[in-house]
């Protein structure tokens, strides 16, 4: 059994909404300012029926990248500023764990609202 905890599906159409979050890292701290495109999280189900080790494992499926300008280290310092980092991260990296659907599912998403 696999379970996709999908971080706010956005079709491309809805790309410029982004635009409404940019002013206020508060709006989108629910899910650590993630999303991932439908195109992609196609893509991780597809991954998931082809996965054939027994038992259960959990995923969780993420855009490689936030829904934000600002970089990780100001929405962190605005918004949690007394939570400890725990590993190193990039400026627009996702805050999501999708290492383990990476390593273990192939998954590998290809579209970004930045492009």
């Amino acid at each position: 059994m696999v379970g996709l905890r999908f971080s706010n599906v956005i079709d491309p159409a809805e790309y410029p909404d982004f635009e409404n979050y940019q002013d206020d890292p508060m709006a989108r701290k629910w899910n650590l300012w993630g999303y991932i495109d439908a195109r992609d999280g196609a893509l991780a189900v597809e991954r998931a029926l082809l996965f054939e080790q027994p038992g259960f494992e959990p995923f969780i499926i993420s855009s490689p990248d936030s829904v934000m300008r600002k970089t990780n280290t100001e929405l962190l310092e605005a918004v949690f500023p007394d939570v400890p980092l725990r590993r190193e991260i990039s400026e627009h990296e996702t805050l999501l764990g999708i290492d383990k659907a990476r390593r273990l599912l192939g998954f590998n998403p290809e579209h970004s609202w930045r492009d």
